[in-house]
Formats: C-alpha cells, sequence, structure tokens
C-alpha cells in the first residue's frame, strides 16, 4: 500500500500504557487518541471474581482483555502509536509481545492499591524500557507526594514520575512528552536497553 503524501516524513513511534487492574489505562489512552481508539473490553463477571483481583466498589463493569491502541501526533513528523496492556495478572503474558519495539513505557499507578504498579515497574526494568511512572490523581486527588510513591514503587531518581488525571487530555499529554523525552536522553547517552 503506497503511503500518502500526509504520511511521507513522519516518524512513528511505539508506547506501551502499563499498570494493574482498573488503573485507569484504557481512559489515558482514550483521553489523547486522535483516532477512534480500538477497545478489547469485555464486561466483568462473577466467573472472573475467582481469577482476577477485583475492588469492590463496583464501578468498573468493563475490563480489557488484549490490549487498547491510539493514535496521536505529537508534531508534524511525530506520531506515537500507544498500546495499552490488559492489568489482570493472567493476561501478562501478552506484555511481551505490545511491548516489542517500544521506545519506552507509562507505568499508570492508583495510590489507593500502590502494589497493583508493582509488576509492570519490574517488567520495564527488567527488559531495560525507559518508563515514566503517572499517579492517576482520579478528580485531582494527590494522596501521596511524588517521593513517597518513588519509595513504595522502589523506582530511583532517574525515573520521571508525575501526577496525570488520565481524563484530562493535557495531563496526558505531557506524561508522553515526558517519556519520549526520558527515552530520547536515554538513547543518547546509551543507556537504553530495548
Amino acid at each position: 500500500m503506497e503511503s500518502s503524501h500526509s504520511d511521507r516524513g513522519l516518524t512513528p513511534v511505539k508506547i506501551v500504557v502499563a499498570g494493574g487492574f482498573g488503573v485507569g489505562k484504557t481512559t489515558f489512552v482514550g483521553a489523547i487518541s486522535e483516532i477512534e481508539p480500538l477497545r478489547s473490553e469485555a464486561i466483568i463477571t462473577e466467573a472472573s471474581a475467582d481469577v482476577d483481583e477485583l475492588f469492590g466498589d463496583g464501578t468498573k463493569t468493563m475490563t480489557t482483555v488484549a490490549m487498547d491502541f491510539g493514535r496521536i501526533s505529537l508534531k508534524h513528523d511525530l506520531v506515537l502509536y500507544l498500546f495499552g496492556t490488559p492489568g489482570q495478572d493472567r493476561f501478562h503474558f501478552m506484555w511481551n509481545e505490545l511491548a516489542r519495539g517500544a521506545i519506552g513505557a507509562v507505568v499508570l499507578v492508583d495510590t489507593r492499591r500502590i502494589e497493583a504498579g508493582f509488576a509492570a515497574v519490574d517488567f520495564f526494568e527488567k527488559r531495560g524500557t525507559p518508563f515514566v511512572v503517572a499517579i492517576n490523581t482520579f478528580h485531582g486527588r494527590k494522596l501521596h507526594s511524588i517521593e513517597e510513591v518513588r519509595h513504595a514503587l522502589q523506582v530511583g531518581p532517574e525515573t520521571p514520575i508525575a501526577y496525570c488525571d488520565a481524563r484530562v487530555r493535557v495531563d496526558v499529554q505531557k506524561v508522553l512528552v515526558t517519556l519520549v523525552e526520558h527515552a530520547l536522553d536515554l538513547a543518547s547517552t546509551g543507556a537504553a536497553v530495548n
């Protein structure tokens, strides 16, 4: 298929959005995507209660079972392709495929359930993939300081951490710009391994 004139000279960049179940990954991708995001959600059933770690407030009725996909142009020549991972432990086997070729990752965390972020942090640290931690503030509530979150997740000072309301486009954009800058800095020093 021949690319259109408008697609010539574009630099495609793959980014993974990961984190635990219910932290806001689907919302994060949907808030920024310039196309209708591809979502692979299924209704949460009682059958999954014995398999998945569900939280009991009953507000979450859908869950990602494969991935979310969105696209955003940051500049006239830079296009980010966002791949949101499923958060349930039973789907973590898919993370390797979703992370293949990514320049970096956003680890989205909910400080009410900080332990849900451990798997994503460990995954990207082991792969040597640059990542940033985005603390989903859920209606602007900053329940913990950045340093408290850094300590809880045991990530070093070289890892950027920022607050973000996953529903707010400008917040999501700031996180993505931070990630791209972080990945470029690591690449320029030869520190990134992917």
